[in-house]
């Protein structure tokens, strides 16, 4: 089952930083915005709005796939994790700054996933000792 949880969590950080990254790239191709057809052609004349949705439909059908299994306090803030991903590679592509707050936000958001995984294993540990009543 682990196994499942870590394809399942590195599927769903996958897509949903394909999903934010191809908008960006998207967003910055279709400039300046304008409100009429001319403009709403040149967006979807780029391949990276398609790269968004395929990225954010995977990531639905991911997400949907892994909250029959996985429970829901970790999965929660673990999909979550592409905030993480999405500002290390927007300061790698975009040459986009990053904070020392933004650096200290993501520390917090793995710390808050880690203290969640290892507090829903040892629940399970518990459980699993404990003979259930009839």
């Amino acid at each position: 089952m682990k196994r499942f949880y870590l394809i399942g969590f590195a599927l769903l950080l996958g897509f949903d930083t394909l999903n934010l990254i191809c908008f960006k790239l998207a967003g910055t191709h279709a400039l300046p915005v304008e409100m009429n057809v001319a403009w709403l052609a040149r967006v979807f004349s780029y391949p990276w709005i398609y790269g968004a949705v395929v990225g954010y439909l995977g990531a639905f059908v991911t997400w949907m796939s892994l909250l029959k299994h996985a429970p829901i306090g970790p999965a929660f803030a673990a999909s979550h994790l592409e905030v993480v991903s999405v500002m290390l590679l927007s300061w790698w592509m975009f040459a986009e700054p990053v904070t020392p707050t933004q650096i200290l936000g993501a520390v917090a958001i793995v710390a808050g996933i880690v203290c969640l995984a290892f507090a829903e294993s040892g629940e399970d540990a518990h459980t699993d000792a404990v003979p259930a009543r009839a």
